[in-house]
């Protein structure tokens, strides 16, 4: 093959083929007796390699030392490799039209926060438990998708199945749509409002423990989250992040929600 028929076959330019050579990540083929540059079945196992390490994220140093590593191997081993690595490639593309198509659906049904897509755990709870006239509960989704899209996939999962718990339950269903009814009744309220008191007491009794656990301490039980020796000082809501979630709410929103906290992790650091 000439290097318009192998960068064709393998789905790169000839340029990027001959950056490959002048960086010695592929080797010169031999050459024709007209000059031209004459690529079989093992250079185009080298440039699908590349091609192939590069979309995973290595930079080129590092696909140096992979296909070092290759070397002294066998061609039927490398191919075995490379088409383990395309069907992997194949079933993540599936996985991710899979999500795509319910995430279509969802967005037709108006079913999806106004931040876009979010994680299959999240989108489970989307219908389940807030309901559609509270603009305390819109702005918890909106924070939840922000959760959804920087938190580590371990500690997602351990939040939301948690909150299927709730989600499960009937009756905390009930009260948990009471109270962002009676959230969204303080948007004008002054953070003096005597209601605020009592509706942080009404959420610290309603947030299961494991919930606490995993915004709290990243997975301690409660009496850890209030007692341990990392108790102050390393909360995860306890932070820029936290203060700029609890500044998104209306004053005595924000002021119900310290109370909240305050209760549930024994500390001040959620005073005003």
């Amino acid at each position: 093959m000439r290097i318009g028929e192998i960068a064709a076959a393998v789905g790169l330019t000839t340029r990027a083929i001959r950056h490959y050579h002048h960086l010695g990540l592929l080797s010169e083929p031999v050459r024709r007796p007209n000059g031209y540059r004459s690529y079989g079945l093992r250079e185009a196992i080298v440039l699908a390699r590349i091609k192939r390490l590069t979309e995973l994220g290595l930079g080129l140093d590092e696909v140096r030392d992979v296909l070092a590593d290759d070397a002294g191997r066998e061609l039927t081993e490398v191919l075995a490799e490379l088409d383990e690595d395309l069907a992997r490639q194949e079933e993540a593309i599936r996985e991710r039209r899979t999500r795509l198509a319910e995430l279509l659906q969802m967005s037709r049904e108006g079913l999806l926060p106004g931040d876009g897509p979010v994680s299959p755990g999240l989108a489970e709870l989307l219908t389940r438990l807030w309901p559609a006239d509270s603009a305390t509960a819109a702005k918890d989704l909106e924070h939840l998708a922000l959760f959804d899209a920087i938190a580590e996939a371990g500690l997602r999962e351990r939040l939301y199945e948690t909150l299927r718990e709730v989600a499960d339950d009937p009756g905390l269903t009930a009260r948990l749509r009471q109270v962002y009814a009676r959230l969204d009744e303080l948007a004008d309220a002054p953070v003096d409002d005597p209601r605020v008191a009592p509706l942080g007491e009404e959420l610290a009794g309603l947030v299961p423990d494991n919930i606490l656990a995993v915004l709290v301490d990243g997975g301690e039980d409660r009496e850890e989250a209030r007692t341990g020796p990392a108790a102050k000082g390393r909360a995860r809501l306890g932070t820029a992040f936290g203060d700029a979630f609890l500044d998104d709410f209306a004053p005595a929103q924000a002021a119900a929600v310290r109370h909240m906290l305050k209760l549930l992790t024994g500390t001040t650091q959620w005073s005003p």
